[in-house]
């Protein structure tokens, strides 16, 4: 993890994006119609979004492990949806666009947007 002032309060948010993301993997699918493959586009979005967040806590030595550790949480929400007796399934394709989603969350952080929590600190601690 960088050198955060805020550490603390980084890990925190952190923990709640991934307890929603799995609470959002696991809860039973809304009734009504089905939307086809665009659950797709929010799994790669949702996974984009956390590669984001996560390589702007860790230093870029260490992305591999950011898309390592969000691989992993994608196969055991799709292990525990098989598991579950509330009519989720698990899908392969959910995977896929899980890990396209890392992968351009990766790529992005690392022309973009890495190590951008250490930038937000500056700007919160120039504010106050």
């Amino acid at each position: 993890m960088l050198p955060l002032a805020y550490a603390p309060a980084w890990i925190a948010a952190s923990v709640l994006l991934v307890a929603g993301v799995i609470f959002g993997g696991l809860m039973p699918g809304p009734p009504g119609p089905d939307v086809g493959h665009l659950d797709k586009l929010e799994h790669a979005l949702a996974y984009a979004l956390l590669a984001v967040w996560f390589t702007g806590l860790a230093v870029r030595a260490n992305y591999w492990k950011v898309a390592l550790a969000l691989a992993g949480l994608g196969i055991a929400i799709e292990f525990l949806q098989q598991a579950m007796p509330y009519g989720r399934v698990s899908d392969p394709w959910d995977l896929a666009a899980n890990v396209l989603g890392i992968a351009a969350g990766v790529a992005f952080a690392t022309r973009r947007s890495g190590g951008w929590a250490l930038g937000a600190e500056r700007w919160l601690t120039r504010r106050s």
